[in-house]
Parts: C-alpha cells; sequence; structure tokens
C-alpha cells in the first residue's frame, strides 16, 4: 500500500514539538475582535444518504449520528474524482460504512486520512480499508493519556469516546503531503481538542478540513488532560497565520466557514474572553468548578454543563501551568477550590 513521503519522524511528537505561528496572530493592536457569537451557525441540512457536492474537487456525506456534541452528525469528505480520499469515514455502526461504499462506486479509493481518533471520525477506517485496499493515515493511535480524563464531569461527557482500536498503516505529521490525481493535501499539525489532531489543506481549492479543531455551529471541547488549551490556542494561531490562503473551512460536523480567518479569530478572542471571566470569577475569592460553570455559563442547558465543567477545567490547568491560578493538589481537580496566585 502507498503512503506519503514522510518529512516528520514517524513518532508521537512530545507538546514542544507543536509548530508554533509567528505572532499571535489573532491579537492585532487595535483590531476590532468579532464575537464568536455572532458567526456561530446552526442552520444546516445535512442531507443524509446523500453525496452532496460541496465544491469542485469535494462531496460530502453525512452519517445519521446527530447528538448535542456531533451537531447533525459526521459529515465524511470525499476529495478527487474518479482516485479519490475519504476523510473521516465515520463511526463504525450499522449503515454508515455501506451507504459509504455505495457512494464511492465506480471509484478508486487511494488513502483515508483521519482527523483524530474519537469514535464519531475513525472507526470505519479499517472496514473501507478492507473494501478498498486504501491505506489509512493519520498521526498515530489513540493518546493513552485520553484514559485518565479527570473526574465526573469527563464521564459524564460520552459524545467522544477514543478509538482504541486504531492503529494506521502510515503516520502523518506537520507538513507531510498526500498528493492525488488532480488534488492535493497538507497536514497540519493541530493539537489541544486531541493531542493526535491533524487538518488537511487543500490548496488547489483554498480549502482546509479542520475536523474538531474548528466548527461553524459551536466553540470546541477541549477535555484533559490529553485535551491541552495551550496547544489549541498555539494551534488556532497556526491557522489564522495561514491568512488568505484558505478560503474556507471544512469542519467534520456542521457548515462549511466562509471567513475562516475571520472565525478563528473570534474563536481565538472567545477563549480568551473565558479566561478573563474565570479570573473575575476568582477575583471574588475561591470558588469551585460548578460555581464557575453555574455563573458563566447562564444561557446554555444543563445538559452541557458537564463539557462546560471539562471546559473551564482545561482553562484552569492552562493558568496553573502560567503560575496563575492555585489549587489543592491533593484534591481531585474537577472538585478541587481554585484560587488566584
Amino acid at each position: 500500500m502507498a503512503v506519503p513521503n514522510q518529512k516528520a519522524d514517524d513518532r508521537m511528537p512530545a507538546r514542544d514539538d507543536h509548530p508554533s505561528s509567528s505572532t499571535p496572530a489573532s491579537t492585532q493592536q487595535g483590531e476590532p475582535q468579532p464575537q464568536l457569537e455572532e458567526l456561530l451557525d446552526t442552520h444546516h441540512d445535512p442531507a443524509y444518504g446523500e453525496a452532496v457536492q460541496v465544491a469542485p474537487l469535494v462531496q460530502r456525506v453525512t452519517a445519521t449520528n446527530p447528538s448535542p456534541f456531533t451537531f447533525a452528525g459526521t459529515g465524511t469528505n470525499i476529495v478527487g474524482g474518479r482516485r479519490v480520499a475519504v476523510i473521516d469515514p465515520r463511526p463504525d455502526a450499522a449503515g454508515h460504512t455501506e451507504a459509504l461504499l455505495r457512494t464511492l462506486e465506480g471509484r478508486t479509493v487511494t488513502h483515508i486520512c483521519i482527523t483524530h481518533t474519537h469514535s464519531d471520525h475513525s472507526p470505519a477506517s479499517r472496514a473501507l480499508a478492507e473494501a478498498t485496499g486504501a491505506p489509512v493515515l493519520g498521526f498515530g493511535p489513540h493518546p493513552a493519556a485520553d484514559a485518565g480524563r479527570h473526574g465526573a464531569a469527563a464521564k459524564a461527557v460520552q459524545e467522544e469516546p477514543g478509538d482504541w482500536d486504531f492503529v494506521p498503516d502510515g503516520v502523518l505529521g506537520h507538513g507531510d503531503v498526500v498528493a492525488g490525481d488532480g488534488w492535493t493535501l497538507e497536514c497540519l499539525y493541530t493539537p489541544g481538542h486531541i493531542s493526535n489532531h491533524l487538518c488537511f489543506a487543500l490548496p488547489e481549492e483554498q480549502a482546509l478540513f479542520t475536523g474538531d479543531h474548528v466548527m461553524g455551529w459551536s466553540s470546541t471541547i477541549v477535555p484533559p488532560p490529553d485535551g491541552n488549551l495551550g496547544d489549541y490556542l498555539r494551534s488556532l494561531e497556526l491557522l489564522i497565520a495561514r491568512g488568505d490562503r484558505d478560503g474556507v473551512y471544512w469542519p467534520t460536523h456542521g457548515p462549511p466557514i466562509t471567513a475562516p480567518n475571520r472565525f478563528a479569530r473570534a474563536l481565538l478572542a472567545h477563549r480568551h474572553r473565558r479566561t478573563d471571566q474565570i479570573l473575575a470569577c476568582l477575583g471574588d475569592g475561591p470558588a469551585t468548578i460548578p460555581a464557575m460553570v453555574a455563573r458563566m455559563y447562564t444561557t446554555t442547558p444543563k445538559v452541557l454543563h458537564p463539557a462546560a465543567a471539562l471546559s473551564v477545567l482545561a482553562h484552569l490547568i492552562h493558568l496553573s501551568e502560567e503560575g496563575t491560578v492555585t489549587w489543592d493538589p491533593a484534591a481531585d481537580m474537577p472538585a478541587a477550590t481554585y484560587a488566584l496566585a
């Protein structure tokens, strides 16, 4: 099976290997930052079971796995014409792989590319590989650190369990290129949501497949301990630094993002505002995560409060690493009381 030439070592980089952008482009001096809430788009027709031609080189088939965390479902992207790459072939649930194979009938699948190893993205890759003979390509297996998700909040958020069986046929790293018949996928290493997350740029259409790193209908959950907010912010800055190289983002869930750089800057500003909210809470005195969630997420349905708690925890870990926040190291982090240092 053909795999791309590797520019990076075939290994899982440490967090320090994350590529850095030249500047934190999100916070240009004097430039007003757009509000994320004004840009979110929740109007989306998934057209279940149909292969929708969303761009000259891109078709999209959406799985019927809608949820509060997958939005309308997992959108599998098919890149190319007669010889294609498949990005995120969806969960391995009844009917999903069969529907995808019907869409691919008469075409040759040359590569199966995985943005990351959550169960709504990668599990069907093995069945698709067996049916087509195409190699499965990704950053690496599901990260071992994800087994240690923190506390009750993490246990309540079961939207994205890990695909622990995933083993790629070929390993992709930042800067690697997967080339096909009239198309090219350039790999961007974008950890944060998970440490093995990749985005794929399609320069022929100035498009970027963003997986779960950037989604147009919602902000992204960053679940500790493998999810890391510092990584996530740097990964956003990496995308922002690309400027007008990307004319559209295609997330795995939900609608396209047609003003991508503006959206990425709004998303980064939103994270910084969330940090400011947490610091304001702690400025009034020590507080627990549940107390901060209740204060900050007043318009968020309570069913999503466990996910919000994970987001707050990610921010607190980041702040503690910077020396801004302290907590009792003997306590479980989600149950701990936090205070300004």
